[in-house]
């Protein structure tokens, strides 16, 4: 939970839109040499070359994507850039720039928005891409952060989400439910906190479910893993909606079914021993819980022997053709439709 320290505050008033983006960004680094330009002027300026560019973003909206309560202000701007990196490796990209804006209250004080920005420099230099830009405004009520990512790529290592073909191979890195599980947690004692402020948290126990739902990690690890592995994968995507409907996107975009088999899903023990405690069945968490973003790819069977074996990758299925749909396979071996009841940012909020 948020203590108060009793620390200074400094008003954003004080320093003015251009002076506290000029503090803000004052340590910012230029690595990639695609950064011809970064922040400082009217816009970036970015050399590419010969090669395609990636570009996608995110908006981040308080009490829809984040509650403070319990999410620290870095880790939030720490969490802001892995899910736009995610969408760039999604591709098979590198990410090489971002650009950040944020809209906030008058009630978030300069040493909050340093701390925000802490989060984002650490993502920054731990995955190698440039701040290049963005903006700062005020907000009526909460904070409002939009990155976005930029990307390169050669033309021929591109990975769409419409390249899938029956028989291909479904997998999945890492494993999944553990930030929806994370997340739980942490609501969970957030209305314990509010009957009892002095009660103090043992969450030692959910430590990796915690850790996946407030610094989550991009896997930037994959691409290269894959090129490493002279693996093309025939589409991709990032698991940030859930499971199932990541697999229905794919399918959709691709016209092929799908035959997802339960036993296969891989889960850390962390996440099946939440999902027993809070009584929650842990199959129906990988498949809607999101944020996991983790990397979801279809691949040629010819591809397998290069992955088998591997820890980072499970084989959790194979494409099959549309006709035949889109089903889950039990561990008692029945077929059931996959559905996406996966998490919508357009449902009504309370």
């Amino acid at each position: 939970m948020i203590e108060d320290k009793n620390q200074s505050r400094t008003s954003l008033s004080d320093l003015g839109e251009f002076g506290l983006i000029e503090h803000l960004t004052k340590n910012f680094t230029i690595k990639q040499s695609s950064t011809i330009k970064g922040v400082g002027d009217d816009a970036a300026i970015l050399n590419f070359k010969s090669k395609h560019i990636v570009v996608t973003t995110d908006l981040l909206v308080e009490n829809v994507h984040f509650d403070l309560s319990y999410m620290p202000l870095k880790h939030l701007g720490y969490k802001a850039i892995m899910v736009n990196l995610s969408d760039v490796y999604a591709m098979n990209a590198t990410a090489t720039q971002v650009t950040v804006s944020i809209a906030l209250s008058n009630r978030f004080p300069l040493e909050a928005i340093e701390e925000l920005y802490a989060g984002i420099e650490t993502a920054s230099q731990i995955y190698n891409v440039d701040i290049v830009g963005g903006d700062t405004t005020s907000s009526t009520k909460g904070l409002i952060i939009s990155v976005t990512a930029i990307g390169e790529i050669d033309s021929n290592d591109i990975v769409y989400r419409n390249g899938a073909k029956p028989n291909d191979l479904l997998v999945v890195t890492g494993d999944l439910g553990a930030a929806y599980m994370g997340l739980q947690v942490l609501e969970r004692e957030k209305e314990v906190f509010k009957v009892n402020p002095n009660n103090q948290p043992d969450l030692d126990a959910y430590t990796y479910i915690i850790e996946r739902q407030l610094k989550p990690e991009a896997r930037k690890d994959i691409v290269k893993l894959l090129k490493d592995l002279n693996v093309k994968p025939t589409s991709m995507i990032d698991i940030s909606d859930g499971l199932s409907s990541e697999i229905i996107h794919i399918c959709k975009q691709s016209n092929v079914g799908v035959e997802l088999y339960e036993n296969k899903i891989p889960l850390d023990p962390q996440v099946i021993s939440t999902c027993e405690e809070f009584n929650i069945d842990s199959t129906t968490i990988a498949l809607n819980g999101g944020e996991d973003y983790e990397l979801l790819m279809t691949i040629s069977q010819e591809d397998f022997p290069k992955i088998k074996g591997n820890p980072n990758l499970t084989v959790i299925g194979y494409m099959t053709e549309k006709e035949k749909g889109m089903h889950l396979v039990t561990r008692g071996e029945t077929l059931i439709p996959l559905i996406a009841k996966g998490w919508n940012a357009l449902n009504d909020q309370e």
